[in-house]
């Protein structure tokens, strides 16, 4: 029998994890496609406070199984993001994974870096997936590119963590029809950003083995 990608995901250590957060959650009304993220966020953070924080519209978390099982561009704020999702890239679907921050070495005029080399990677992926986890400025860039090109990414998950411009960057993309995933307030970060989508890809290979073949 052929090992599965999610098979070094069972370690015994996740497991009791899981099951001591199942306990400790109890009852809840998230489905169970919402659950999965959300106690792999509460598994990264140890914060329990995400059940009442996570958030998706227009079809969010069903947009990104489908765009991760179809092999689109993912494209991170930040190194960090990438690196923490490219071992299960790798093992499953083997999207390209592209970091903004490492696709230029000067910002624009008036710019951070981030949101420099995430306007670049938009002109050359507008329908990939966009992973923010850092960077409150790339995910404003974000949006304004967005509204003015009426272009669409697949999926926007924006979790920027901080103070300075993160519940505004929120509040730009909820103004979106696109679809999107985000915590709501302060909250998020880069650990959060990979946390929900490796969750996205284990649900986008489950659906995958569980398709008639």
């Amino acid at each position: 029998m052929s090992s599965s990608p999610m098979d070094s995901l069972n370690h015994p250590i996740l497991e009791e994890s899981f099951r001591i957060i199942d306990r400790e959650v109890g009852d809840h009304n998230l489905n169970s496609s919402e659950y999965s993220i959300v106690r792999r966020i509460i598994h990264t953070t140890a914060d329990f406070e995400f059940l009442d924080l996570f958030r998706h519209a227009h079809d969010g978390i069903e947009a990104g199984i489908g765009a991760i099982g179809a092999g689109k561009p993912i494209i991170t704020d930040v190194t960090m993001v990438r690196q923490g999702i490219k071992t299960l890239v790798g093992k499953t679907f083997h999207n390209p994974l592209v970091a903004a921050v490492e696709q230029v070495t000067i910002a624009a005029e008036n710019k951070t870096l981030t949101e420099t080399g995430l306007l670049k990677c938009f002109s050359q992926y507008p329908g990939g997936i966009y992973v923010i986890g850092n960077a409150p400025t790339a995910l404003l860039a974000l949006c304004r590119e967005i509204t003015l090109s009426g272009m669409g990414p697949a999926l926007v998950i924006g979790v920027p963590v901080g103070f300075v411009s993160v519940v505004e960057s929120k509040g730009a993309l909820n103004r979106l029809s696109v679809p999107q995933i985000w915590i709501e307030g302060r909250k998020g970060g880069s650990t959060v950003a990979a946390a929900i989508v490796n969750a996205l890809i284990i649900l986008a290979w489950e659906k995958l083995q569980a398709s008639p073949r």
